[in-house]
């Protein structure tokens, strides 16, 4: 209890908070996105729930790792080494990592995870399968299996990226309760921003295409840092930035365009 009190008085444990939150909203744009564009593959009706289900596990996933800070930490150690001598860099450092740690793994296969489904549904928006079409009998089934499968994808991706949040906060404080508290409100805003970006995804098609290059660019970054090559993260955000402000302008001209016809 003294330590919360020490806490609470302490200007620079407040500052660490707010830090430590904004960085947590920003690391959760990429989960949020995933989630939006994933639950807007279903059936209106279910699209919220699921998009609340993904957030409170994301949630959840983060306490959890937060009461294994030691075994999360440990992560960071290396398993195997592959032995190899790679290219070396104009300062004389490693082009790449040859030892391997957990947390590198779980980002590698997480990166290729969201290739994978970013790919698959860049696909699927060029050229649309017709046979994705059910019969009006087999729909409960369809959609029952499209929720489950919705959820699975939605909990793997909330591994890979709480085991980023929470090492970003391990990073940032030694304080559990601040990061406790900073995971709660980053959390809190990804629920109340769902809804919002979800419907703001699905009502403009060209913004889908630009969140799935959103996460074939951060599944690229995730296997780029599992093999020990960092990306600023500072550096993808402003791309993201940049690009979002331009489909905003295209957006903009569109919609000049179509007030001048009527």
């Amino acid at each position: 209890m003294n330590e919360l009190l020490n806490l609470v008085a302490d200007p620079a444990a407040w500052a660490a908070l707010v830090t430590l939150v904004v960085m947590e909203v920003v690391l959760g744009i990429d989960n949020l996105v995933f989630i939006s564009i994933l639950s807007n593959k279903l059936p209106p009706e279910h699209r919220t729930r699921v998009r609340r289900i993904g957030i409170s596990l994301a949630l959840i996933m983060r306490l959890v790792l937060l009461s294994t800070i030691a075994f999360i930490v440990g992560l960071t150690a290396p398993v195997f080494d592959l032995g190899i001598t790679g290219p070396v860099g104009s300062h004389g450092e490693p082009g790449f990592e040859t030892a391997f740690s957990w947390r590198d793994l779980i980002l590698i296969a997480g990166g290729a995870f969201l290739i994978w489904k970013a790919t698959k549904e860049i696909h699927h928006s060029v050229d649309p399968d017709k046979s994705d079409d059910v019969l009006e009998k087999d729909k409960v089934t369809v959609v029952i299996s499209n929720v489950g499968a919705a959820i699975f994808q939605i909990i793997l991706l909330d591994l890979v990226f709480s085991i980023d949040s929470i090492l970003t906060a391990v990073g940032m404080t030694d304080h559990l309760p601040i990061m406790v508290t900073a995971v709660i409100i980053a959390v809190a805003a990804m629920l109340l921003a769902a809804d919002p970006l979800g419907n703001f995804i699905n009502n403009n098609p060209t913004v889908v295409m630009l969140a799935l290059g959103f996460l074939l660019m951060i599944g690229t970054v995730l296997i780029a840092e599992g093999f020990g090559a960092h990306v600023p993260k500072g550096y993808i955000y402003t791309a993201m930035a940049f690009s979002a402000g331009v489909e905003g302008l295209n957006m903009l001209a569109r919609k000049r365009g179509s007030k001048k016809d009527h």
